[in-house]
């Protein structure tokens, strides 16, 4: 018997309206997060946020957000569009805006430029996490076990350049934005696992996520469907208008 899809189907849409609208929460919360700490750069608030609560808290929630979205997706992705050509073309486009990351911070911060951001992690972890999708549920028993590894093991020996991008170095590296491999790669495969479990389900939508799904904000979708181009455009543009502001005040 063929299941005719629905408007609301992925075999029709290959969306999910509740998986972006999910996305453009955490993006909201990037740029207010973001904005504060523009105005922490600019000397308008004096606040320890790479070192104190609730800021080193929120940080971590809105990337763990991101990256188990990035698990999820890429299950969704390797569903509907399982050809690595398609995968390709994503991820050329991550790794090329990862790269204008690195040298428009370059510009910016000097010293602390961002040679290993929240971009240059997902474009790693795209590749490794698209060659585990197909272990399904042990996905999570991975994702677990990486969390582990990275949250215990540390060793001076990572601190150099080359090595602490894989995240087991025993201090941060003086970069304005950090994802190293490990954890972060546990919470990926977390949400690979999650997804080939909700795959099983043929994908269906929980009755408490159905109001999500069905009439999300629409600026949330704007967010979410645009999330890279956000990314990349809305530091320029809050760096640009606080310059401005500070500028006109004298």
């Amino acid at each position: 018997m063929t299941q005719r899809p629905s408007a609301l189907s992925p075999i029709a849409t290959h969306r999910f309206a509740g998986i972006d609208a999910l996305r453009g929460f955490a993006v909201a919360q990037m740029i207010v997060y973001h904005f504060i700490y523009d105005l922490n750069f600019f000397g308008w608030l004096r606040l320890a946020m790479t070192r104190e609560q609730p800021w080193v808290g929120w940080r971590t929630a809105i990337v763990s957000q991101f990256l188990f979205l990035v698990g999820l997706s890429l299950v969704l992705r390797y569903a509907f569009k399982p050809a690595w050509s398609d995968f390709w073309r994503r991820w050329l486009q991550i790794a090329g805006a990862a790269a204008l990351v690195s040298i428009g911070s370059w510009f910016v911060f000097r010293d602390r430029f961002i040679f290993f951001g929240i971009l240059h992690y997902i474009a790693v972890a795209l590749v490794l996490a698209r060659l585990l999708v197909p272990l399904g549920r042990l996905n999570i028993l991975l994702g677990l076990a990486a969390l582990a590894a990275g949250l215990l093991f540390k060793d001076a020996v990572f601190n150099t350049t080359a090595l602490t991008w894989l995240g087991f170095a025993t201090r941060k590296p003086a970069t304005e934005d950090y994802v190293p491999i490990f954890p972060w790669i546990g919470v990926t495969l977390l949400g690979v696992g999650l997804g080939a479990i909700w795959q099983r389900t043929q994908f269906a939508v929980a009755p408490a996520l159905q109001a999500l799904n069905t009439a999300p904000p629409r600026l949330l979708i704007l967010l979410g469907t645009w999330a890279l181009t956000v990314y990349l455009v809305h530091q320029p543009i809050l760096l640009s208008l606080l310059w401005l502001v500070r500028k006109l005040s004298g």
